[in-house]
């Protein structure tokens, strides 16, 4: 499992993913799950990716093939028109990955290939857009209305991001509010894991404006987690008090 978040703001762009990738509880490893490519000035384009690694890394295999030669193959994400066209391209190599992998192995290998990947960038001239694509290859694009995309294990960080989101808030707040939903879902889940991989992308720089690993030990991070705990801690003792004599009903 892992967990994934894009987020659309005012400013920009802001993503975060985990690392971990398990097959049981003797089977951990680390690998990156946030891959980005930039056309200096012009765009830049960036993935994450949650479901069967095989899957997964053969897509971004196969983007990362056709980026390195761009006159030679049409379509390739440093070459489509729009952000809309990336995602039809990324979407289609995501069917095409898993029907060839399904096909492979037989119709009882049918859901094990499954993946999903969201996409955000921006091209010159356009607006800074977000995707999420689906294994079927079929995608959608988040709005203000529905202004974030998560996958993977989406549960336990998702209430979080619901109640502190807010479009004109600073970077800097969205990375604190992300990293709050990522360490409740650590928390929660042993299968979602440290490091974390953040960027962030502001609006008509089509480059990443700040890059990072968070490792366990980031003593941002582990004052965040501690205070996200002792907040909570606070709330719940502000709360009006419980009493089992009816006391507190209204009327």
């Amino acid at each position: 499992m892992t967990y994934c978040v894009g987020m659309m703001l005012h400013r920009g762009l802001v993503l975060m993913s985990d690392t971990r990738t398990n097959s049981g509880v003797d089977n951990i490893s680390v690998f990156r799950k946030m891959h980005w490519w930039t056309v200096p000035g012009e765009r830049v384009i960036a993935l994450m990716t949650a479901g069967n690694l095989a899957t997964t890394q053969s897509v971004v295999s196969k983007l990362e093939e056709r980026n390195k030669a761009p006159g030679e193959r049409h379509n390739t994400l440093l070459e489509t028109p729009t952000m809309f066209q990336a995602a039809a391209l990324v979407g289609q190599l995501l069917r095409e990955t898993i029907g060839s992998a399904d096909n492979s192995n037989g119709e009882e290998a049918s859901g094990t290939f499954n993946a999903s990947i969201i996409l955000a960038g921006q091209i010159r001239d356009m607006e800074p857009r977000l995707f999420l694509i689906y294994p079927e290859g079929n995608f959608i694009e988040a709005s203000f209305d529905t202004p974030f995309f998560q996958i993977g294990e989406t549960k336990y960080g998702r209430p979080i991001i619901l109640r502190g989101y807010d479009p004109d808030m600073s970077f800097e707040d969205a990375v604190k509010l992300l990293m709050v939903s990522f360490d409740s879902t650590l928390k929660a889940n042993l299968s979602v894991g440290m490091p974390l991989d953040m960027m962030v992308i502001e609006r008509d720089t089509f480059a990443p404006s700040h890059e990072r690993r968070i490792e366990s030990s980031d003593p941002y991070f582990r004052a965040i987690s501690a205070g996200w705990g002792e907040a909570l801690k606070r709330a719940l003792d502000g709360l009006p008090d419980y009493t089992f004599d009816g006391s507190h009903d209204p009327g």
